[in-house]
């Protein structure tokens, strides 16, 4: 190393003379350091999760349209070209049975598996399987190496072909082959481009490098509350799977007792999170498991790392077994060593069979992980995966036999063994809601095989617009209506901002379009009361509008209700001094309530909403240590907002006095209804002394430091403006002299961004759709 250039008549201001400028034991600090910001700061809000999956992670750009791109493939041919793909075998990962469809069935299936009701996050909308946590749970060992095979195809098609899309079009191709009618496939899903750092996955706190044992894994005491059969059994929400780095249950049965009754209570809570119901759950499970095999010829010990903490020269591969040939008849994944049918490459229907015409025994795999076997020494045999002539036991697991031993479940069961064609029936189509729960309307979905039936209702469906569209004159004259009933800025502001607050893009559920504001569960919210008497005004006007037409032209009072808030918007905008013109985009249905799922829309219902001020009366029951401000945020990320899309949607919201109650708490202003920057102004006021205003920390007083007289209200929503230093950072923006003209540009396109966050029928495929001028 040289000698660096220095002053050298002043030795002591310079003792590296001669020295590498690189001492000490670390270069860099980016990579590898600890402890980091989590673990100093462990209760701090993590607002950096609402510009993960950003456009500069994107390596396609804001321009790139999957929509135009994907229906350019010949999707015959692309099918054709996995089908050839499925029936060969190559020697660095050889299919079992010379077939890698169940193999394929298993990656798209536990794609699509991590989806919960709770919240719709996971599913196989965004190919997360490819990415940490998920690509290195101990449930989904082995899927590297079906998603590495597939990669030729997915070269060969590029950018016009997802991985998400191929994951799932390669499970459908298999069933295929192996002879099951598929109910139909959609593309139209878009890659994330890294991992996910938001989603709840559960409490435990596990060191991932240590563990070695499959039992250190799933222990499930922290999410679950009460005793497998008590009355109080259930699983803490939003979670779906019965144990961390799980996609359903434990195979060997709850905490792998090998019970399968409590197995059978652990599917039925796990399955129902996940959108399914008792027939829907049984033919998931009794259909999977009609093909393939299960592995256990290695004790988990053995295994290597998962994918994300393996060695370089892996190349992201993981799970390296070292024992015989590390795969085909060595094969390790889940410990358990078998299959169902004597048949696992063909649709039929012996898994039912034969695990109710045997009585089964447990035993132990070669890995020492619970199975059961047949009793009887006569029952059918299944060939061997790899070794022509050989044989063995059939197989199955305590959650197999968890069907037989639950009433309720055996009673489908004995359907599905009555009525062959209503079980193949039933598995497709609770396959393509499996895959497809997560996708949203069928606005989005791609390609020649997306026309199915209408009026599935877990895809919350809409009926056709049977009318024609208003125009530029309507939209006025309709406008001038709305004002004309003299409801105020903040009512119809916060109708129309309640209409679309639903909205959550992990699964593209919720939103404005289809009017479910006035039709139940949502009207009945407390949280949504206060639309009530808006939505009643609106119908009048829709009704008088409607009937003076002659010409067929109609407004739907969806559209009505978000018409309604760019009204207020615009008030309060001239109010403020600021022309502002709301776009608007007319074209939202009405639905009915037949056509409402009450059940699953229930799931929509919020425990907290920030941008409403607005605090359930279960809020202390579920919380479960998470803050109201934590919450807010997680709000903010379902309905896409950056850090200063939900700093100024929540201010702009407080001057037009939407809180949920009508309440002043908050509102820091006495111009309600004024699209104002006093929000900021006043919240950063150093003038102001905060105090809290109950033992818990729920409500704040705001008072002047000079005389000690009450100024304002607020709560945990509004101060986390003040006390984040982002979320501060960015109110600065707003609170200067000269940010009133960019406060109010920047609400009009964050406003109108959310009111077309559902609007699929028009917003297309893009990577990132820009948000409106």
């Amino acid at each position: 190393m040289n000698d660096m250039t220095v002053d050298k008549t002043n030795t002591e201001s310079y003792p590296m003379e001669g020295k590498c400028p690189f001492g000490g034991d670390r270069i860099g600090g980016a990579q590898g350091a600890r402890p980091t910001l989590d673990n100093w700061y462990p209760h701090r809000l993590r607002t950096e999760v609402l510009h993960q999956n950003g456009l500069a992670a994107d390596p396609l750009g804001p321009d790139f349209d999957y929509a135009a791109e994907f229906n350019k493939i010949d999707l015959q041919a692309l099918k054709a070209d996995i089908k050839s793909f499925l029936t060969t075998s190559v020697p660095w990962w050889p299919s079992d049975y010379g077939n890698y469809g169940p193999q394929m069935i298993r990656m798209a299936w536990h794609a699509a598996g991590t989806y919960r009701i709770a919240d719709g996050r996971g599913g196989a909308g965004t190919g997360m399987q490819r990415f940490a946590p998920v690509s290195s749970w101990w449930d989904n060992g082995n899927t590297d190496k079906s998603r590495r095979l597939l990669q030729p195809i997915k070269h060969k098609y590029g950018n016009a072909l997802s991985w998400a899309d191929l994951m799932v079009l390669t499970g459908n191709c298999a069933l295929e082959i192996m002879g099951l009618p598929t109910y139909g496939f959609g593309g139209g899903r878009l890659d994330a481009w890294e991992a996910d750092n938001a989603t709840y996955w559960g409490p435990e706190v596990v060191d991932m490098g240590s563990l070695s044992d499959f039992e250190k894994m799933v222990s499930r005491d922290e999410r679950w509350r009460g005793k497998n059969g008590d009355a109080d059994y259930d699983l803490e929400n939003p979670l779906a799977a019965s144990h961390q780095a799980l996609i359903y249950v434990n195979p060997e049965g709850s905490n792998a007792d090998g019970i399968p009754l409590n197995s059978a209570r652990d599917i039925r809570v796990t399955f129902t999170r996940m959108a399914m119901n008792d027939e829907e759950t049984v033919a998931l499970i009794a259909g999977g498991h009609a093909f393939g095999k299960s592995h256990g010829m290695v004790a988990s010990k053995e295994i290597g790392a998962p994918p994300e903490m393996a060695p370089m020269e892996a190349m992201g591969l993981g799970w390296h077994n070292p024992k015989g040939e590390g795969h085909g008849k060595d094969t390790m994944t889940n410990g358990i060593e078998g299959s169902w049918t004597p048949n696992p490459t063909k649709w039929d229907n012996a898994y039912l069979e034969n695990l109710f015409k045997y009585d089964w025994e447990q035993t132990k795999s070669p890995a020492g992980s619970l199975q059961w076997k047949p009793k009887d020494p006569d029952a059918p045999r299944t060939p061997d995966a790899h070794v022509p002539g050989k044989t063995h036991h059939l197989m199955m697991m305590t959650s197999d036999i968890a069907l037989k031993v639950d009433p309720e479940y055996r009673k489908v069961c004995e359907k599905f063994l009555g009525d062959f064609d209503a079980f193949t029936q039933a598995f497709s189509k609770a396959w393509y809601k499996l895959t497809h729960r997560d996708m949203g309307p069928k606005h989005r979905y791609l390609g020649a095989e997306a026309t199915i039936e209408d009026g599935l209702l877990w895809q919350d469906p809409l009926p056709e617009r049977d009318y024609d569209l208003v125009g530029d004159a309507e939209i006025a004259d309709l406008k001038a209506r709305i004002a004309a009933t003299g409801l105020s800025v903040s009512d119809l502001a916060f109708a129309a901002f309640s209409a679309a607050a639903p909205y959550r893009d992990s699964d593209k559920r919720g939103g404005a379009n289809g009017g479910r504001l006035a039709l139940a569960p949502q009207k009945d919210w407390a949280v949504n009361r206060r639309a009530a008497p808006v939505i009643e005004a609106l119908r009048g006007v829709k009704a008088n509008f409607d009937g003076s037409r002659t010409d067929g032209m109609r407004v739907s009072l969806a559209d009505l209700i978000v018409l309604g808030g760019c009204v207020a918007v615009e008030r309060a905008a001239r109010d403020a001094g600021v022309e502002a013109a709301m776009p608007f985009t007319p074209g939202r249905v009405d639905t009915t309530q037949a056509l409402t799922d009450v059940e699953m829309f229930t799931w929509l219902r919020p425990v907290v909403d920030g941008f409403r001020n607005f605090v359930g009366a279960e809020f202390a029951d579920v919380a479960r240590g998470v803050s109201p401000e934590e919450m807010f945020l997680d709000k903010a990320n379902l309905l896409k907002l950056t850090v200063p899309e939900w700093v100024v949607l929540t201010g702009g919201l407080r001057a037009l006095g939407a809180n949920h109650d009508g309440s002043d708490l908050g509102v820091l202003t006495d111009r309600v209804g004024t699209l104002t920057t006093d929000f900021f102004r006043n919240l950063l006021d150093t003038e102001v002394v905060w105090e809290k205003a109950d033992a818990e920390g729920m409500g704040f007083v705001g008072r002047d430091r000079a005389s000690g007289a009450e100024k304002f209200r607020a709560s945990r929503f509004d101060l986390v403006f003040g006390a984040n230093a982002q979320l501060r950072s960015t109110a600065d923006v707003y609170a200067g002299s000269d940010g009133q003209e960019r406060f109010v540009r920047d609400f009009v396109r964050v406003w109108d961004k959310v009111m077309m966050l559902d609007r699929y029928d028009v917003k297309g495929h893009r990577r990132h759709a820009p948000m409106a001028a």
